[in-house]
Order: structure tokens, then sequence, then C-alpha cells
């Protein structure tokens, strides 16, 4: 595929047409390195192909803190003049940027900006800038290059840190000696660019994250309330995580972070967890999300998932799975566990998550195979699914009254019938 192929023809045309004369528009960012890699570049989520686009004005000395952002400029004379190819449009006015569904095509518009980092893992401060100063942002070499738009045929790709070179050795290097003190979330992006291209971390690179890792240089640290971790080790990391685990090839991705002992960014235990690809193929295979899954390695799940503000489902799911793999792991210890499928029900079913709940517990335990697991199989495919032989309207025409009563009643029945099971 070469570069041309990987802009839409249309697409090509109706920007170029609205771009002239006062606009400069470049081909960046991922669609620009696969393109160079004869790939196709597609959105993770959307699954369209995906056109990253920098726009900046031509002249220097308009001033672009005064100006309309260039990447609105563009968007609204491409909507006055194609606008029938468009599906779905979305300007955010903070950044200068815009999303555009057109034809069939995913189209990032972004006006050149310059980014600052006031502590290590805060969102950076943002302010209008030139090429150079978006390039610069970037994180690593091969995706911070641009072609301009007017030169596509002629391939004159901008260059500043080494991309095509890096390109050609298949290595990811970071910008700046302190790209990871700033975004630890790039060391995530790094294994999923290793893991989907198959590249490697330059040396200096991989010296740099771990020199950073074992330095800490974070203000929030293991151990201090989750709620005070800044955005790039809670959100911005969880983000990442979720485009690892659900966009990814996840094993190779996550094998590169635990080499890389770039795993403690989530927690110590589970960087030296060995059972996680285990647990997320039992996942996969009973309907789990792999997020709860993954966390369920962690030495405290439910404090790593209120760092990483998972959605309160998932965190309640969290917090239950712990807690009653702890229950069954005492009560394994002390010979005391249930042994009859009526008490197995009994316990296990504490909610309309229950299955749900038993199904993390299950994954959590899969190796060495704990002597609860076969009991919580057959409830979770067999037991939990057995009605009372009676019903509510037998009940009521042998004189029962609804109330507490009838439910009893049928509990009871419920229970008998579950007595004759083998357990």
């Amino acid at each position: 595929m070469g570069l041309a192929e990987a802009l839409h023809p249309g697409l090509i045309t109706a920007l170029q047409q609205v771009a002239d004369p006062d606009l400069e528009l470049y081909l960046v960012g991922g669609a620009l390195r696969d393109a160079l890699l004869h790939r196709l570049h597609r959105d993770p989520w959307r699954g369209l192909p995906d056109i990253d686009l920098l726009v900046q004005y031509r002249d220097p000395g308009v001033d672009p803190a005064s100006a309309e952002p260039a990447a609105h400029a563009l968007a609204q004379r491409l909507l006055a003049q194609h606008g029938s190819g468009a599906v779905r449009c979305q300007f955010h006015h903070a950044y200068g940027t815009v999303e555009l569904e057109w034809q069939g095509v995913w189209i990032d518009l972004a006006t050149a900006r310059h980014e600052h980092y006031p502590r290590p893992a805060q969102n950076p401060q943002v302010r209008p800038g030139r090429l150079e100063d978006d390039l610069a942002r970037r994180d690593f070499s091969v995706n911070a290059m641009a072609l301009p738009l007017r030169d596509l045929q002629e391939q004159a790709v901008v260059d500043p840190y080494g991309g095509l070179e890096d390109l050609a050795a298949r290595q990811l290097r970071l910008l700046h000696a302190h790209s990871l003190r700033d975004d630890p979330t790039r060391a995530l992006r790094a294994a999923r660019y290793a893991a989907r291209l198959g590249f490697a971390l330059e040396p200096s690179s991989l010296a740099q994250l771990r020199g950073t890792l074992q330095s800490w240089p974070w203000s929030w640290k293991p151990g201090d309330p989750p709620d005070q971790a800044p955005p790039a080790l809670s959100t911005r990391l969880r983000m990442e995580l979720e485009l690892l685990l659900e966009r990814e090839p996840w094993a190779a991705a996550l094998n590169q972070l635990q080499q890389w002992g770039a795993l403690v960014l989530l927690e110590q235990g589970l960087q030296r967890d060995a059972t996680w690809q285990r647990r997320l193929r039992w996942a996969a295979r009973l309907g789990l999300s792999p997020l709860p899954a993954l966390l369920m390695g962690a030495n405290d799940p439910v404090a790593l998932a209120q760092r990483l503000q998972l959605p309160h489902r998932e965190q309640q799911l969290l917090q239950r799975s712990s807690l009653l793999l702890r229950q069954l792991q005492k009560q394994a210890a002390a010979a005391a566990l249930p042994q009859t499928a009526a008490a197995w029900t009994e316990q296990l079913e504490t909610g309309a998550d229950a299955p749900q709940v038993v199904k993390l517990v299950l994954v959590a335990a899969s190796h060495p195979q704990p002597p609860w697991r076969r009991p919580l199989l057959r409830w979770l495919l067999h037991w939990r699914l057995l009605v009372a032989p009676v019903t509510a309207k037998m009940l009521l025409e042998q004189g029962y009254r609804p109330g507490p009563a009838l439910g009893a009643a049928l509990k009871k029945a419920r229970a008998e019938h579950l007595a004759s099971e083998k357990c």
C-alpha cells in the first residue's frame, strides 16, 4: 500500500480544495506510520480507516492564540462544501480538534499545539503551536513524522527525530529523556505497538523505562489513597489498559510489560503474577470482561480498581468476588466448606450478580484447582438453574396467601429438590 492509498481518494481531493490557500495540512501519527509500513491504519474502537491530520495557518505571522483553531476552520470549510459525505462531526474547543466520520473514514483533525507537563503524570497544559511543537509532544519517533498533503506523491516526509530510520529498524524510540516521567502511559502504548507491529523497544528507551520505574518520580505512591493518583496513573492508564486488552494481541503486550518490569505501574503483585494469561483465557471462555480478570491477580484488586476508576459495577464485582474468594479460602483451611448442593446454593446466591461473582472467583483460582472449583462449576452450570417442583400458583391453590410464608415455602421446596443432587 502506498501513501496515496492510505487516504480515501475523494478525501484527498476534498481536503486539498478546502485547505488552500491559507491552511497547511499534514498527514501525521499512526496513519502516516502505518502507510509507510504498507498497512491500513484503523481506529481501534470503531474499526474504520483512521486518518490523523494536523492543520496550521500557512502564514507564520498569524497568532494561533487569537485566531480560530485551524482544524475548526478546515472542518467548517469541508462541511460547507462536502457536508453530504459527513456522518458525524464533533468539535472540541478546548484542544482545537475535530472528530469527523466522512464517507466511511474516521478523521482526527488537530490544530498544531504545544504541550507542557507542569508535574509528572498530570494532564499537560496545552497552547497553540506550530508543526515542530506538535511533533515534539508525541510519544515515539515513528509517530513524530508528518507528510504535507500537497506533497503526497513526492513523499517529502518531515522527520525531525529519525522516525524513518526507526521504522526500518522496527524499533520504538522515545523522543525525550523525560518522556515516561511526564506520561507513564507511554509504557503501555509501547507494549501495544510492539505487540501489534512486531517492534522492539530501542535500548536507550528501555533503559529510560526501567530507570523511571525504579526512581518512581510521581507524587502518588503505592499505598497512598487511590483517589489521589494523577491522571496518567489512574484514568488514562485504565484507558490504555482497556485498549491493550480489548483491541490488541494482549498476551504479547502484557508479556512485554512484564519483561520490562512495567506492570508495577498497576501493582507490584501483578508484576510478580505468573497466572494472568490463564485467568484472561478463562475469562474469555466465561464471557467476562478481561480487565477485572487481570486485576484479580493484584494484592488488592479493589484498591487498584478504585485507582483506575473502573465503573462502579466492576468495582462492586471485584469487591464481592474478593470477599467470596477469601471466605472460601478460610472455609477450606478449616475444612468447613458446604457439603450439599442446597448449602452451596444458599452461600452463593447472594445477589443478582452472583453468576458473575462466581465466574470471577473461578477465574481467579483456576490453578492449582482448589477444592471449591467443582461445586462452583456445578452451581453455575446446573444447580442455580433448578427451580422448585411446585409453583407459587400451586401453593396459592393449596391455601397459601401472598407474602413471606409463600416465599419461604417455595425456598424450602427448592432446597428439598436440591437435596437430591450429588455434591
